[in-house]
């Protein structure tokens, strides 16, 4: 019997039904032929591996045969396309807010003073930025099964991709056992009675939980807590404005005007130029997890009309969230307040400055509802599943055992899912602080700079990308989606990155405070030398070299072969729309 099969239309509608014979149509599986227990990975069938892919991507070509369509929907990942679009939109606004901003922007203020948290976060903002935007542009075209590390992999180097596909593995492995030790400290915030051990296996067997459900549990997960984060932070901003034009509580600290006065006593900058410099690396933890868009295109049908909005989101994500909150606690919070200076780690929350905010402004319950927001963003980051989705990309490429690419009728790449959460265990060492603490370090110390590197592997393979496509002959006018900034864009990223990277080096070489040592700086920079390991092994196992660009392959994986004629209609039939529609289209759509 013929299969039957969706052609789409260039504006993505469905269109026409083809049927396409036995002999070119590959297998395809269908989850909608099974139990709904099983579509949500609740019974023991869900578990067996998925006899194919479900073909579920979006493909636009135009004049393409049966036969074409068939193979186009046969270049599918294996993973299901189960999110829609308000998650992918949530995702990319609220997806990474978490401990970085919550928590840890309480010790960069302190590092950096108000002025130095502001300085790298807008230089991190713009380096992300123009990230995602180029990664927007590749993954809209390419929507490949491990998103960015393949696409590094292609049009980069194989060899430098396995090693930053391998890094940002141990990035999310890393995070797990962290996010769940920052979970337990916030939970003290309200009580000490509770063991932490016990406050970590509660938090760990919750993530489990959720990635039982797989991606719907993630999307769903992720969906209502960034709802909620964003609503704390934006109540927060408005609360903040009140309170520093002298409007807080008659018993608080904001009782009246207070301005600027913090930005004088006790001033702009804690540590100088060093202060800015040591700031950098929180920041990027800060905006870790935005990449997670650019992996979620293969897990979403139809990533052409959803992916641009969600990758123009992140700007004001940057803008609004991150900006104006920080501005407003560098404004309510000096950077020598006695909470930050007597941090007992960069974790507790008690060292969050919203929190702190709450507090000295006197306004009772607001700041539980933040420890709240804190806690539950902990979970969202700690169930992410960047780690997994690239672990098992790893494996289909040949550089991760097979085991890892082991996908299931519920969509989980199971076996990567099972080797990333068996890090959570690692959280326990905090049960005797002064063990965990010296664990953390050098956790965190072979993941501390791995965002930088993944954001400069996107910048840099989109400009080789950019070379590939003119050299065999494309112009820029085929592509659906093209970053904001160009190419430039990609060249300004990737050299602040290096910048960074620099400033990093400074400050481990001559620390804030002076007393340099070996240790000091192998846990401020050991993560360069466990990468350059990393690609040099890869090369000796596989002894792949970098293509040149007009033998680079554009074809495997990409969904979009509309003409430029086309495509040129569209964009100018949206030229052709009101002002204010287009307005809207340029910054939402």
């Amino acid at each position: 019997m013929a299969e039957e099969e969706k052609k789409y239309s260039p504006d993505g509608a469905s269109a026409t039904s083809v049927h396409v014979g036995p002999a070119a149509a590959p297998t395809f599986y269908d989850p909608r032929q099974e139990s709904k227990l099983t579509r949500l990975g609740l019974n023991f069938e869900s578990f067996k591996r998925a006899p194919g892919t479900t073909g579920g991507l979006c493909n636009y070509k135009e004049g393409a045969t049966d036969e074409e369509l068939a193979l186009a929907r046969a270049d599918n990942p294996m993973l299901q396309q189960k999110m829609k679009p308000r998650h992918l939109q949530m995702i990319a606004v609220g997806g990474s807010i978490g401990t970085g901003l919550f928590i840890g922007s309480g010790g960069a203020l302190r590092t950096g003073g108000p002025l130095g948290i502001l300085i790298a976060w807008i230089i991190m903002g713009f380096m992300l930025l123009a990230t995602c935007q180029a990664m927007g542009e590749m993954a809209i075209m390419y929507p490949v099964s491990g998103g960015f590390y393949t696409l590094v992999s292609r049009f980069l180097d194989p060899s430098w991709g396995f090693a930053m596909g391998w890094n940002y593995v141990f990035q999310w492995a890393v995070v797990l056992p962290l996010e769940l030790t920052a979970a337990g400290f916030t939970v003290e915030y309200w009580t000490d009675k509770v063991p932490m051990a016990a406050l970590i296996t509660v938090f760990w067997v919750a993530i489990i939980i959720l990635n039982i459900f797989g991606t719907l549990g993630y999307a769903e997960e992720e969906f209502w807590s960034s709802c909620l984060k964003l609503l704390v932070v934006v109540m927060f901003i408005f609360i903040g404005i009140v309170c520093n034009c002298g409007g807080g509580p008659s018993g608080g600290d904001y009782s009246s005007y207070v301005g600027g006065r913090y930005w004088q006593d006790p001033g702009m900058f804690a540590n100088g130029f060093k202060g800015v410099c040591g700031v950098f690396v929180t920041a990027a933890f800060s905006f870790a997890g935005t990449e997670l868009v650019g992996l979620a295109a293969s897990e979403t049908p139809n990533p052409r009309k959803t992916m641009p909005s969600a990758i123009k989101n992140t700007f004001w994500r940057i803008t609004v969230i991150y900006i104006v909150s920080l501005t407003i606690i560098g404004l309510m919070v000096p950077y020598n307040d006695a909470r930050l200076l007597g941090a007992r780690s960069d974790y507790d929350a008690n060292v969050s400055p919203f929190v702190i905010v709450i507090d000295r402004a006197g306004i009772p319950g607001f700041n539980h509802l933040i420890n709240v927001t804190i806690t539950i963003s902990v979970l969202s980051i700690g169930a992410s599943c960047g780690g997994s989705r690239t672990l098992t990309a790893l494996a289909e490429t040949g550089y991760a055992p097979k085991l890892f690419a082991y996908v299931d009728k519920a969509g989980r790449p199971l076996w990567s899912v099972v080797a990333i959460l068996i890090f959570g265990p690692i959280a326990y060492a905090n049960v005797s602080p002064s063990v965990g603490d010296e664990v953390f370090a050098w956790l965190l110390a072979l993941s501390g700079l791995s965002t930088l590197f993944t954001w400069a592997s996107i910048c840099i393979a989109h400009i080789r990308f950019r070379r590939a496509w003119k050299v065999q002959g494309h112009h820029l006018d085929e592509l659906p989606y093209r970053a904001a900034f160009g190419v430039w864009g990609s060249y300004i990223g990737a050299g602040l990155v290096f910048l960074v990277l620099i400033a990093q080096f400074y400050l481990a070489v001559w620390p804030i405070g002076g007393g340099s040592s070996a240790e000091g700086f192998f846990k401020a920079y050991l993560a360069l030398p466990v990468v350059l390991v990393f690609f040099i092994g890869g090369y000796i196992w596989k002894r792949a070299t970098p293509k040149r660009a007009h033998q680079i392959d554009l074809d495997t994986g990409r969904k979009i072969w509309e003409s430029a004629e086309h495509l040129n209609a569209e964009r100018a039939a949206i030229k052709a729309l009101p002002i204010h529609k287009r307005i809207v289209h340029l910054l939402f759509k």
